[in-house]
Formats: C-alpha cells, sequence, structure tokens
C-alpha cells in the first residue's frame, strides 16, 4: 500500500468506541434501557439482534456505527440500528462522512478479517485492542469512487447472497427426495403383512469395556462401533478397537457382516438412525443389532428402517424421563413387511439406483456451494486488489 492510497483508520474516524462492559446488576431481559451486544454471537445476518438490554450503560455505539469485534473472534463486522451499549468484545467505528463512505469501509473491514484475526493476542483467548484499529491500515480513493465501488460490490454480493439462498433450497428439496423415493418404493408395502422384528430375527446389543483396564482396549484388533458412527451408510471401520480379551470377558458379542444396526440414543438426529455392518465387529450399549437371518435381506430390511426413521423416533417419545431413547424391547415389537426374498432384491436394486442419482446430485450440490461460499471473500479480494493496483 502506498502513503497516497491509504490512511490510519482513526485518521477518517470521528470516533473509535471500544467497548467496555457495565456492571452485571444493570442487565435485564426486560427492554429495559439501551440494547446491549458483547460479540460476534449476537450478530445477525444484518443487524446484532438483541437478547438483554442494559440501564446503566458505559460504552455507546450509535445508530450506523460499524460494530466490530475485537475478541474471540476478531474481525466479524454489523451494522448497528439503533444506539446500543456495546461490551468489550466489541468496537464501534463512527466515520467521518467526509473521508470515508460507511458502507466502502465495511466491505474493507471484511476484506482485512482474516489480516485483523492474524493481529489477535492473547493467551486466554485472542483479542486486537485500540492501537491495532487506529493504525489499521485502509483504503482512502476519492469519496464518489467510494460510493461507487461499494454500491458495484454490495449489489453483486446480494446476488451472491441470493444464488446462496437458492442453493439451500435445492439442498432441502435433495433431502425431500430422498424420502420420497424411499416413499415411493416401499409404501405399497404398508398394506402387507408384517412381522415382529423379534419373531424373525435374532437381535442384540453391546457393552462398553472398563476404560481402566488397558488390556481391553490394547491391543486394537475388534472394531468397537458406537451410535455417532451409524449414520445411514456402511460401516467399514470403526473409530475404537477392543482387543480379543475384551470379548471375551466382556458382555460382548462379535457381530457378523451384514448385521444391521439402529442407534437407541444419542444426541440430535442419531436416535432411529441405521446402517449395515460390512466388517465383523462389537457394539455398546447403546447400539441395537439385527443378525442377519432368512426372512429379510440387509439391504431391503436397513432400506426398510431407514423409510421408517421418524416412525421409530416417534415410539420412544412421551415416556417420561429425560431423554427418547429406544431399547430392545421396543424395536423387537417394531413390525417390518416381509415380501419375497427375491422381491425385496428387485426393490433394493430400484431404490438403490434412484438413491445414486440423488447422491450424484447432492456432490454436485456440495461443490457449488463451496464455490458459492468462496465467492464473497474471491469479489472483495478482486475488488481491492484493482483499488491497489490503481
Amino acid at each position: 500500500m502506498s502513503e497516497k492510497s491509504t490512511r490510519r483508520l482513526i485518521e477518517v474516524c470521528e470516533d473509535i468506541v471500544m467497548g467496555q462492559s457495565p456492571e452485571s446488576s444493570s442487565y435485564n431481559i426486560f427492554g429495559q434501557g439501551l440494547p446491549f451486544f458483547q460479540g460476534k454471537t449476537e450478530f445477525g445476518e444484518e443487524y446484532p439482534t438483541a437478547v438483554k438490554w442494559c440501564s446503566a450503560p458505559i460504552k455507546i455505539a450509535k445508530a450506523g456505527d460499524i460494530l466490530i469485534s475485537v475478541r474471540a473472534p476478531v474481525g466479524a463486522t454489523n451494522i448497528a440500528k439503533e444506539e446500543c451499549c456495546i461490551g468489550r468484545g466489541l468496537a464501534a467505528i463512527r466515520v467521518n462522512p467526509n473521508k470515508m463512505n460507511r458502507d466502502f469501509l465495511l466491505l474493507q473491514l471484511k476484506h482485512l478479517e482474516k489480516d485483523l484475526i492474524k493481529k489477535g493476542q492473547g493467551s486466554t483467548f485472542e483479542a486486537i485492542g485500540s492501537d491495532i484499529l487506529y493504525d489499521l491500515d485502509v483504503y482512502t480513493p476519492e469519496i464518489e469512487t467510494q460510493k461507487r465501488i461499494a454500491k458495484r460490490l454490495t449489489a453483486k454480493l446480494k446476488e451472491v447472497e441470493k444464488t446462496r439462498n437458492a442453493t439451500e433450497i435445492v439442498n432441502r428439496d435433495l433431502k425431500r427426495l430422498k424420502y420420497l423415493t424411499l416413499k415411493d418404493f416401499l409404501s405399497e408395502f404398508n398394506s402387507t403383512v408384517k412381522f415382529r422384528l423379534g419373531e424373525k430375527a435374532i437381535t442384540t446389543s453391546g457393552s462398553t469395556p472398563s476404560r481402566g483396564q488397558k488390556d481391553y482396549w490394547e491391543p486394537a484388533e475388534i472394531p468397537w462401533v458406537k451410535t455417532g458412527e451409524i449414520v445411514f451408510a456402511p460401516i467399514t471401520k470403526s473409530e475404537e478397537y477392543v482387543s480379543a480379551k475384551a470379548l471375551k470377558e466382556c458382555s460382548l458379542k462379535l457381530l457378523p457382516e451384514n448385521s444391521v444396526l439402529i442407534a437407541m440414543y444419542g444426541q440430535g438426529k442419531t436416535r432411529g438412525q441405521s446402517a449395515i455392518l460390512k466388517v465383523p465387529a462389537t457394539i455398546n450399549q447403546a447400539c441395537f443389532a439385527i443378525l442377519p437371518n432368512e426372512t429379510w435381506s440387509p439391504e431391503f430390511l436397513q432400506l426398510w428402517l431407514m423409510y421408517s426413521y421418524q416412525d421409530m423416533r416417534s415410539m420412544s417419545e412421551n415416556r417420561g424421563g429425560n431423554q427418547a431413547n429406544l431399547n430392545g424391547d421396543l424395536l423387537n415389537s417394531f413390525e417390518i413387511p416381509a415380501p419375497s426374498l427375491k422381491i425385496q432384491k428387485e426393490v433394493v436394486t430400484k431404490v438403490t439406483n434412484a438413491l445414486t442419482e440423488l447422491d450424484i446430485m447432492k456432490a454436485n450440490w456440495k461443490k457449488s456451494e463451496g464455490e458459492i461460499k468462496t465467492l464473497p471473500n474471491r469479489l472483495l479480494a478482486q475488488a481491492f486488489n484493482e483499488i491497489e493496483n490503481d
């Protein structure tokens, strides 16, 4: 940067207000006083969203000020929609309109975010002080040039945001299509004869060897599967392994290949997810295993369980207690249709082909999503590189 093209940030501002947290006794959630913001976590898409207010503010940002996160994490920006109280995690930048266009500076700060992150210091968490903000070099072309660049860039970024929103809709549609595909091929079996899992298949669960006994975990010889690894995809390896001694001395069974696993409990969406075991393995107590049997092919069984995901989750809800967990009794009583193995094979082929097409669409979507996510930074870099080279 040449001296002619840049100035220190403090030189183009009316003020830079470093935040200071007021006494906690002045906080409230009832809307009394000024909205109170402490950091990036309260930043919305365009304006920060208040979750608390302060009746005795110490440091105040005015409406229209640029808010910048100065600690853990550093560099995120937003605009103050109204007068507000700012804690020590934020600073308020008030531009001098005769020297700097606010929107131009906001875009430039977004471009400089990675540089600001590198300037962060601190042993507990990284932060930047007023000296770093004051001395930050910013481009200062003529005001009209700033306005023109800001207008052009803002319009481009809005188009990128529209495209990003469109890709999110596509992603939701792909998830919906996956369920509709299963429903299209499997719903006809809802009206056929069903059997309880426990009537036609041997089922079991596992256990966790003592963590305090090292020879149960070393040498790592046999896969030991946990619920977090059951994600509607074939299981070919595990995150942890147990020893042959653990298999012999603990309540563990070596499950054969093509056993079908169900997560009985776990965080978020885990409960009710299923997968086919593609290697002999053991499982923990939160997993339910259906051994290979003559009634259901593992592929058909797993597709039906995937199709019935919400039904299985519903079975375990409203049962009292802190968690809505599945258990062996519930799953053994779960009813599943049993067409001939020939028909099962035909259905599996059709569904697998359809899901493979959706997976290809998903992969293409992910590629586009990745490109769109990096586009704003690339647009900003291009714009400010052009300014530097003028």
